[in-house]
């Protein structure tokens, strides 16, 4: 029995150290065919803000620079990465919507948050020849925005109910991606939308609008603060953020190169876009030159207490359920992945 017991143990423990090697992060001064980079699952959804960005990230192989092998899984619906997160389809969502992520790691699904990726650059807007002058008129009338559950829905309902108490059952949200919604605009399907402003900037001649507001001022009116909610976080499965810092701090690095190449290569990113995500160039050019607006991979005190209060206004609005766990916010690979030069 002892002998069965001493074997087990053996082949339990040269098992651990089979799934430890599996998930370190080896740089490529070091990989090996007996020691294969990790392989990341990332999800991202091609449409808004992650299909610019994601199409630069994997085009330009940052990642394995940087001695990760990922793998990247496309969605075409906002919240698909988060339900392939709870399922384990995927590792990591670098552009996961806010809301979505508070609601599932609520609801026990093991995620956590490693960093702050999409500001919320939104803006309301009407026809230019729409009788609406303000937010206030909004009551009763069909908005186009992002699917519901996602951030921009969400963030749109506490900003609607708390600063001109329309609450969701007064106006009827009709959903869509950025082309769709500014279709519906055009057909007159929707009196107004909460469209990202690179999509209003793209809209030039061919959609006049009128802004009625932007998220950024109607949040600081909200909740008296000078700060930008985000719409997009950076998500991953707990295992892999609890166990394997050293991967997701990798990957932090990574974005953090895409991001500041991004900035610096314009011109070679506008060719990205129209090859990988079919963009026309005018719509690829305005897409850049709001870089630097939609993108960020930032995760200080600071933006932290941006989620938190995120979390209380969604709360209080009745938009997002649950209690908000200490351990969601996950530092130690963001502070890993600043001594990554």
């Amino acid at each position: 029995m002892r002998k069965l017991l001493s074997a087990a143990a053996a082949a339990f423990s040269a098992y651990s150290a089979f799934i430890a090697l599996s998930y370190a992060a080896i740089t490529p001064a070091t990989a090996s065919a007996a020691e294969p980079a990790p392989l990341v699952k990332i999800g991202y959804w091609t449409s808004g803000v992650s299909l610019g960005y994601g199409s630069v990230l994997e085009a330009k192989d940052f990642l394995a620079k940087r001695g990760v092998r990922a793998e990247f899984v496309h969605f075409p619906d906002v919240n698909a990465p988060l339900r392939a997160l709870a399922s384990g389809s995927i590792d990591l969502a670098f552009g996961a919507p806010v809301a979505g992520v508070f609601g599932t790691a609520a609801s026990g699904v093991p995620i956590r948050i490693f960093a702050a990726t999409q500001p919320a650059d939104v803006q309301f807007v009407v026809p230019k020849d729409s009788p609406i002058q303000s937010i206030r008129e909004l009551k009763g009338k069909k908005v186009g925005m992002s699917p519901a559950g996602s951030s921009v829905a969400v963030i749109a309902g506490a900003v609607l109910a708390g600063n001109y108490q329309i609450k969701s059952s007064d106006f009827a949200l009709v959903g869509g991606n950025e082309s769709r919604l500014a279709q519906f605009l055009v057909q007159k399907q929707v009196d107004a939308a909460a469209l990202r402003s690179v999509t209003v900037e793209q809209l030039g001649d061919e959609l006049p609008v009128r802004k009625l507001g932007t998220f950024a001022s109607e949040w600081k009116t909200l909740t008296q603060s000078d700060a930008v909610p985000y719409i997009g976080v950076g998500a991953a499965r707990s295992d892999l953020v609890d166990n394997h810092p050293e991967v997701v701090a990798r990957v932090i690095a990574a974005l953090r190169d895409t991001l500041a190449w991004g900035n610096a290569n314009r011109n070679e990113v506008v060719q990205i876009l129209q090859k990988k995500a079919n963009l026309p160039a005018d719509d690829a050019k305005v897409y850049v030159s709001h870089w630097n607006d939609m993108n960020r991979v930032a995760f200080e005190p600071a933006d932290i207490a941006t989620l938190r209060r995120q979390h209380a206004v969604f709360v209080e609005s009745g938009l997002v359920k649950g209690d908000l766990k200490e351990d969601l916010f996950a530092r130690k690979p963001y502070e890993q992945a600043k001594a990554i030069k």
